[in-house]
């Protein structure tokens, strides 16, 4: 299978596509960087303009991977696919994976926040 790739970038500088490609010319994946957002806060222009980007393209991958970052809330990337007018004739949301890191993870739900600070491990 051929994959494009939308890589939820944090930051100003990309490290991911690096880790994903060992050599660019032997690379079947599409990536494209979302830098400096989060794509799992909101249901985010980027996101949809990602998508519509890669449909010109859609002949030449089988599937595309959303990567979140971190503790994200999958449901605004989940919305994408049915609030934009476009994204639904274009695409099918076919699932959701979610990867918690299980050595960390009790310590993460236990974890006590100030007031007011909501606890990301808990609302997710």
């Amino acid at each position: 299978m051929r994959f494009a790739i939308i890589e939820n970038e944090f930051g100003d500088v990309g490290v991911d596509e690096n880790i994903l490609a060992v050599k660019k010319e032997e690379v079947q994946e599409e990536v494209i960087e979302v830098m400096n957002g989060c794509i799992c806060c909101t249901v985010r222009g980027d996101l949809v303009e990602a998508l519509k980007r890669m449909y010109k393209k859609i002949s030449q991958f089988d599937a595309v991977l959303i990567e979140t970052t971190g503790l994200a809330d999958p449901a605004p990337v989940i919305q994408t696919f049915f609030v934009d007018d476009q994204i639904p004739s274009m695409y099918v949301l076919d699932g959701v994976l979610t990867v918690v890191d299980a050595k960390h993870i009790i310590a993460r739900l236990d974890e006590e926040k100030p007031e007011g600070v909501e606890n990301e491990a808990v609302e997710q």
